[in-house]
């Protein structure tokens, strides 16, 4: 499975930005996908997935309401929508990919199996 992230970039605060994350080599059930970001000198941190059969979504408190996960028409493709950003928001952003999770431990790191390269995401204030 190899991950694709794209469509970071400098943003102002208050502004909104779309990151895409395709998938190559997907196979098998209960797919979910999902976003983390790792700021500066922090660890790594959940902030949103979708369960992809079902379509269930999952938010980090922080972003709910301004982020928003989506699946795309092409297969295997799902975004990030970001809105009303923030300079806390400033962070490199990775898609990942696991299988058959409980939504206990959907926002677990170490229960993803394949990660992509991570896409920048910087906000100014």
């Amino acid at each position: 499975v190899q991950l694709q992230a794209s469509g970071g970039g400098l943003v102002q605060a208050g502004s909104s930005l779309r990151l895409s994350c395709a998938a190559s080599g997907l196979t098998g059930s209960d797919v979910i996908m999902g976003w983390f970001r790792q700021a500066p000198g922090k660890e790594r941190e959940f902030v949103s997935a979708i369960r992809w059969g079902g379509g269930g979504t999952f938010y980090l408190d922080s972003v709910k309401g301004r982020f928003t996960i989506s699946r795309g028409n092409a297969k295997n493709t799902v975004y990030l929508r970001m809105d009303s950003l923030k300079p806390e928001d400033t962070a490199v952003y990775y898609c990942a990919v696991a299988f058959r999770l409980i939504a206990s431990t959907v926002r677990d790191r170490g229960r993803y199996d394949y990660w992509g390269q991570g896409t920048l995401v910087t906000v100014s204030s």
